[in-house]
């Protein structure tokens, strides 16, 4: 059964760029009430071309995020659906292990999702409805060399968005997971390694909106990155090693 997004009132966070940005341009062309937020202003400004509600916010700072939330609300008189889509990501070097990078991935990814759910979960839970997605990664899956910080942020957000479903479906409250593979973005353009089935931002956002009206409680796209990460979560460990091991000996 299909759940238009049409009239829906959906808060983007993280959304100055990337499949945020596409996502939040998605859902105002499937004619949803729009508000975006992120720590970047103008890009903000330039991605709603004045058709969705700015509120620039930074999902480190817990004050600033329910602050942003109240605003949201009153400006789109009420909220149906919010999208964590604010990300970091840096490859990661482990054998000169770097504490601040390694924070500031868990700061970001995790501890801003959060504030997020902080700032939102009790008002869905209050209305009996309303709906969480959260943008995690494929790279959540399995432990990759280079993905340390960045994979153990979104394997927990993988774990906290399933456990969250169990705890708040009773309540009436829906929660997505959304599992992308890699996606040019300007994120994604400093990565000197291969990276297979590598799609665009517009076909990302498309990807989820399609995934939101049909219901679907994990969305992993492209399909062929889907069937990969299948594959390799049933790998054995000693195997998946070897495999991904290869790169890091140099």
């Amino acid at each position: 059964m299909r759940a238009p997004l049409a009239g829906q009132k959906v808060w983007v966070v993280g959304a100055s760029s990337g499949i945020g940005a596409e996502l939040a341009r998605e859902l105002v062309r499937r004619g949803a009430d729009v508000a975006i937020s992120g720590r970047r202003t103008a890009e903000l400004e330039d991605v709603s071309a004045g058709a969705m509600t700015t509120v620039p916010v930074d999902v480190t700072d817990s004050a600033a995020v329910d602050a942003a939330a109240a605003a949201v609300r009153e400006r789109l008189a009420g909220l149906d659906i919010v999208v964590h889509s604010a990300g970091y990501w840096k490859q990661f070097d482990a054998a000169a292990w770097d504490r601040d990078v390694f924070a500031r991935h868990v700061e970001v990814n995790l501890l801003g999702l959060n504030n997020v759910l902080g700032a939102v979960v009790p008002g869905f839970v209050a209305q009996h409805r309303g709906h969480v997605v959260g943008i995690a990664s494929v790279a959540g899956y399995r432990g990759l060399a280079g993905s340390e910080a960045y994979g153990a942020t979104k394997a927990a957000q993988l774990n906290l968005l399933e456990g969250l479903r169990a705890s708040l479906s009773p309540k009436g409250v829906q929660v997505t997971t959304v599992a992308p593979g890699f996606v040019r973005t300007e994120m994604t353009s400093v990565n000197d390694f291969p990276m297979p089935f590598l799609i665009e931002a517009d076909e990302a956002g498309r990807s989820i909106a399609d995934g939101l009206e049909r219901g679907h409680e994990n969305i992993v796209f492209p399909k062929r990155m889907a069937l990969a990460a299948g594959v390799a979560r049933i790998v054995p460990g000693r195997v998946w090693t070897a495999l991904t091991s290869r790169g890091a000996r140099a």
